[in-house]
């Protein structure tokens, strides 16, 4: 009797090509179903990453988010609206799996951090084989874009998601040591007033594209706009006990 089908969530690592694992490329290379979220229209980052490393006449499932900020997030449309999204996802990849067919999902990052993977590995579970493949995160790409290490010593790590109200982000910021602040786009006004209330906008130093090509690093206090895509960061680096 034949193994049954897998899938995997596959992270591709923080956007340099040349940072996706071995492991992860021998996957990309010879499973027979790619997947990969994208918005309508687009290519999607994920799947340009992987231009070029795909097996020949491999079945591609673009996983089209049918929404992204049009709706807004405490809005009850988004939840119910991304419900059905991934849980129309895990039929078209379950639907490979009975028909035996290994199926590689595409992950920007690491899959277990902040990803849309995560969604589809809470449904999958219990209903297929699941390995996952870790990938160096954004965060890490991006502070090694910055030239300092985020940490030192006995410094604590902060992660917070820009998409906090600001009441909630001036909580979380009040005391910290070394600071990343993800899903910033246009929260970063919001996330400004944040830090200027905290006393670390003259700490922060913002990386856009980290790893990528086009990438920014500067300090936050030198950036004259408040654009910012979604492939960009703010950090804060810790000033913990040094040797």
């Amino acid at each position: 009797m034949s193994a049954p089908a897998i899938i995997y969530g596959i992270g591709l690592g923080p956007g340099d090509p040349e940072l996706i694992s071995v492991k992860a490329a021998r996957l990309i290379a010879s499973t027979g179903v790619i997947a990969h979220f994208r918005k309508p229209g687009r290519p999607g980052n994920a799947r340009t990453l992987v231009e070029g490393m795909l097996a020949p006449g491999v079945i591609e499932e673009a996983l089209e988010y049918p929404v992204t900020t049009e709706i807004a997030l405490e809005d009850p449309a988004y939840g119910d609206t991304l419900r059905s999204f991934y849980d129309d996802c895990v039929r078209r990849l379950l639907a490979h799996v009975t028909e035996g067919r290994d199926v590689a999902v595409l992950c920007e990052g690491d899959p277990f951090l902040y990803g849309s993977f995560m969604h589809l590995h809470s449904r999958l579970t219990g209903r297929a084989p699941i390995v996952v493949v870790p990938g160096i995160s954004g965060m890490s790409g991006c502070w090694t874009a910055s030239g300092v290490p985020i940490t030192f010593g006995d410094d604590v790590l902060t992660v917070v998601p820009a998409t906090l109200d600001e009441a909630s982000l001036r909580e979380r910021l009040r005391s910290i040591d070394a600071l990343v602040v993800m899903k910033l786009g246009r929260n970063l006004p919001k996330v400004r007033r944040a830090l200027c209330a905290a006393g670390l906008t003259e700490r922060a130093v913002y990386v856009e594209r980290g790893t990528m090509a086009g990438e920014k690093v500067m300090r936050l206090a030198d950036k004259t706009d408040d654009e910012a895509p979604y492939f960009s960061m703010i950090l804060v680096h810790g000033r913990g006990r040094r040797p």
